[in-house]
């Protein structure tokens, strides 16, 4: 792990496209600002764990539960 000492207002770049900035601090808390190509996802550590569990518990879904998808749409046919 590379550890890094900023101050107020001072930034850090990770690669060409992505800029941390040191925005306030105060007491323990530090507020970031991070600015990132749309393309990348910037998440919060617990945001990012949760959205990791919820995936791993969909592939985890028997086939069972998901509905026949096939009756579904016959219904909406025939209703149109």
């Amino acid at each position: 792990m590379l550890i890094l000492t900023r101050k107020l207002n001072e930034t850090i770049m990770i690669g060409d496209k992505i800029e941390i900035s040191i925005v306030d601090i105060k007491g323990d808390q530090v507020k970031l600002g991070i600015k990132a190509p749309r393309d990348v996802k910037v998440y919060r550590q617990e945001v990012y764990k949760a959205i990791q569990k919820e995936n791993i518990e969909a592939l985890q879904t028997k086939p069972d539960v998901i509905p026949d998808l096939e009756s579904i749409f016959e219904k909406k046919k025939k209703n149109q």
